[in-house]
């Protein structure tokens, strides 16, 4: 005796149907947008990955309508445009927040306190990883590396630095994120939102005043091997364990443009610093 799907509780559904298009007005502009990206290029499907910037620019995320553009623009099968958009990270596939939230949690970061803040954001938050806040403005993620280990544990606002980040910095530029005060990153650009960002990786011109002169670039600790190879050479500054301080030694004072490393000077932010534990490492989605 057989029992049937139903019997089963197994649900076959309904096939999906195809993606909605955009409206008239929007799709003529988008398309007037993908031409100048594909006119770059020797071959108009190596425009994918603009082009999936430029609808994520559109909507916050890659929809299926999104996609669905892409292959019509490219004369690709939305298989193709779907395994792309996929596996890529910086292509969101659900709603998400004005801000972007990626605390790093590789293995530098976290040995210096980024599973800490991640912890400490998810639990301030009341999201996990990948959610998006109630007021839609911050969705929190954690990421594999910002390339950025000079300045350690470092967490990026829709890829912009802030660097040396502790548990309560974290918490406080979030909720300066949230109420919409002015915010500026360590290094680089002015922030601006997800969309707009999406938007001038999609390759368009940043328009905002001082934006492109405020362009980030490597800080001075990331830069100290360049200088010794280029036979560049300055006094050496012996950094002492934290909080000890030798007698008749000055304590070094950096200057504000002086930009150092959590390394260079020792902050409190490393998860062994018994002020700021770390505890046990979150499952992913916690």
């Amino acid at each position: 005796m057989t029992t049937s799907s139903s019997e089963q509780g197994v649900s076959l559904g309904m096939p999906q149907l195809p993606a909605p298009a955009y409206p008239d007005d929007v799709r003529t502009r988008l398309e007037a947008d993908a031409k100048e990206i594909i006119s770059r290029y020797p071959g108009s499907r190596s425009a994918l990955l603009p082009l999936l910037h430029l609808v994520q620019s559109e909507e916050g995320h890659v929809t299926r309508t999104g996609m669905q553009f892409c292959a019509d623009v490219l004369g690709l099968t939305t298989a193709e445009v779907t395994a792309v958009a996929t596996f890529y990270t910086m292509y969101r596939r659900k709603p998400s927040g004005d801000y972007q939230v990626g605390v790093c949690t590789n293995t530098l970061c976290a040995v210096m306190g980024g599973d800490a803040i991640f912890e400490s954001l998810q639990e301030h938050l009341g999201v996990g990883n990948n959610g998006t806040t109630d007021d839609g403005r911050i969705t929190l993620e954690h990421i594999e590396c910002n390339a950025a280990c000079d300045f350690a544990p470092v967490v990026m606002v829709n890829w912009e630095f802030f660097d040396n980040q502790t548990p309560e910095t974290a918490r406080q530029l979030v909720d300066d994120l949230r109420t919409g005060a002015e915010v500026s990153p360590t290094r680089g650009a002015p922030l601006c939102t997800f969309k707009e960002t999406a938007r001038i990786l999609a390759g368009f011109p940043d328009e905002r005043a001082g934006a492109v002169e405020a362009g980030g670039s490597a800080g001075p600790a990331s830069l100290v091997g360049l200088r010794l190879a280029k036979g560049e050479t300055e006094s050496p500054r012996v950094v002492h364990p934290r909080g000890e301080n030798i007698e008749g030694e000055p304590p070094h004072d950096p200057s504000p443009t002086e930009h150092l490393s959590s390394h260079d000077a020792p902050q409190d932010t490393s998860a062994s610093d018994p002020q700021h534990p770390a505890g046990p490492t979150a499952e992913e989605g916690e």
